[in-house]
């Protein structure tokens, strides 16, 4: 069954629920943060990182702009990562120890598959777009991607960090005038699971508008 008769088929019994419903809810619920440094090999081959991104590719996007993009960080591009983040804790701490450092150029070889997701803002052809609403397609892509990630059995983690604004990280990756840096993003295998977090209550971050004459 193709994906889009499999959305035309309602589960009997239910009002157009489709067959995949549990699924989808599963996997949403029980995706975890996983730190790089418990990211392992296997990671991901060159298919499924093509899926991942094609699920990506699936995320709101207000005009179609794609105000985003991804960098991958390969093997043979992990040294010169590891020389950012060694030159960036050196610029904040002039007096960071030797092991610091070789602390802060350890964390790019961290997760088989390691990639730098990058927002352009609204300076481009497309002012009308503001930069809330392209990181708001940008962090659907990279949900998208993660969720496609844990279906195939892997963990999955978001970092950031002091040197995600510098000079020396923004020449590595080519980045424009109007691009930054939001986050990287690692999947691989985890060393181990954790208990799925207790999530917040919706009546915690969800209200209704009240208009009522004397509130308006």
């Amino acid at each position: 069954m193709s994906a889009l008769s499999i959305l035309d088929t309602p589960v009997p019994g239910t009002v157009g629920r489709t067959a995949y419903a549990d699924l989808t809810a599963t996997l949403i619920q029980t995706r975890q943060q996983l730190a790089p440094k418990r990211l392992f090999a296997p990671g991901p081959d060159a298919r499924q990182i093509h899926a991942y991104f094609q699920a990506a590719a699936a995320a709101p996007d207000h005009g179609q702009i794609l105000p985003w993009r991804f960098v991958v960080v390969p093997a043979a591009s992990r040294a010169a990562l590891g020389e950012v983040f060694a030159q960036a804790l050196r610029e904040r701490d002039a007096s960071a120890s030797d092991k610091e450092l070789a602390e802060a150029r350890d964390k790019a070889h961290r997760g088989p598959f390691v990639a730098l997701a990058i927002v352009r803002d609204a300076t481009d052809d497309h002012p009308e777009i503001p930069l809330q609403e392209r990181l708001i397609s940008l962090g659907c892509a990279i949900q998208n991607l993660l969720l496609s990630a844990h279906a195939d059995g892997f963990g999955s983690g978001l970092v950031s960090g002091q040197a995600m604004q510098t000079a020396r990280l923004r020449r590595l990756f080519a980045m424009a005038h109007n691009e930054q840096a939001v986050c990287f993003v690692a999947i691989g295998t985890a060393d181990r699971r954790k208990p799925i977090r207790p999530r917040p209550d919706p009546a915690l971050f969800v209200s209704e508008l009240n208009c009522e004459a004397d509130h308006v």
